[in-house]
Order: C-alpha cells, then structure tokens, then sequence
C-alpha cells in the first residue's frame, strides 16, 4: 500500500481520513490505531507524531466534524434575517444532511464517548457549532411576546434533540417502509412551533 500520507505532504489529515474511513464501517471503537496508521499506508510509529493514542485521532475527527457541521449551519441559516421560521427549520435540516453525508465525523462527534472538552479546540468547535442552534432560536424569539418565549437555549436544545433522535431512530437505519427523515422533522418541528403560537404563513 502507498504511503499516501508522505505523498501528499499531510500525514496528519491522512491519518484524520483514515480514521474516518474505519469508524463509518466499524464504528468508533472498532479499530485501533495501527489499523489507521495501516489505512493510512504509514507504520505505527507514525501516528504518535501527530496523536498521543487513538482518542486524540476520534477527537480530531469530531473537531473538524463541528467546524464542518456549523457551516451547514451557517448555510441553512443565510444572510436574510427576514425568516427566523424558517432558519430555524433549515437548521433541523442541516443536521439530517451533515448526519447523511458525514457519517464518520458524525459517529466521532456523537457516538465515540469523546468528551467535548477534551481539548479547548474541540470546545471550540463544539460550542461554535451549538452557537448556530442558539442563533436561530434566538432569532425566532423575537416573534414571540417576551412573556411566552422559552429561553432561546431551550428553543436550541428542542430542536437540537428532535434532528438528533431522527436521525438516529429512521435516518442512519431506515426501514423500507417507514417513513421519511425529512417528512418526520418538517412535521415535529411545525407541530412544535404551532404549539406555541408560531405559522409559517
């Protein structure tokens, strides 16, 4: 196997891609660092140049699944202020997507037990992507009369555990005849919003 991550000069990113690749078809946990230094096409040495042990590789994984995550969001968000109903829809929809097209950095983020203060980085990206929630619930506040308004964060976190439990219990292992992630968020979320007041006429 080449040694892909001295060919192009970023033995760290490789080994990142490499881990990726093993989490999205075994798991988290279901490798070890010289599969991914393998993967990689380095030997095991290798690796503890860039990560002290396996949990700093998922970390990293889970960092840069963040910073990607938040510019889904940033993105479903977009510059028009006008809509805070639907920003704040867009940004459920964006979860689903990053979920569907980043499984691994998804799992690292979510599923590896990594803790999100593992390191200030990954803090760091974890809270700027939470951030992103707050922004669209903070948004969707100004809709409603200071005296029925939940706090933004609450509205952040509804939100946040409706994509989640989607994705987990219909998106990441559909049944053929269950029915679709997208239908199902669309419904909760408009359901939830019309409980408190809130139509997207």
């Amino acid at each position: 196997m080449p040694k892909r991550g001295y060919h192009h000069g970023n033995l760290r990113q490789a080994l990142v891609d490499a881990a990726l690749t093993l989490i999205e078809t075994r798991g988290p946990t279901g490798f070890t660092l010289s599969e991914a230094a393998k993967q990689a096409g380095v030997t095991p040495a290798a690796v503890y140049r860039h990560f002290a042990g396996r949990d700093d590789l998922i970390a990293e994984a889970a960092r840069q699944g963040f910073v990607i995550f938040a510019e889904a969001q940033d993105k479903a968000l977009g510059p028009d202020q006008s809509c805070p109903i639907e920003g704040f829809i867009a940004s459920g929809h964006a979860y689903l997507r990053f979920a569907h097209d980043h499984p691994g950095h998804y799992m690292a983020m979510f599923e590896s037990g990594i803790a999100v203060d593992r390191s200030p980085a990954l803090a760091e990206a974890a809270a700027r992507a939470r951030a992103r929630f707050d922004q669209a619930a903070t948004r969707l506040c100004g809709r409603l009369p200071a005296a029925n308004c939940p706090p933004a964060d609450l509205f952040a976190a509804h939100v946040w555990a409706l994509s989640h439990g989607i994705v987990e219990l219909f998106a990441r292992n559909p049944r053929p005849d269950g029915p679709a992630p997208e239908m199902l968020l669309e419904t909760a979320l408009t359901t939830y919003l019309h409980g408190l007041g809130l139509s997207r006429d």
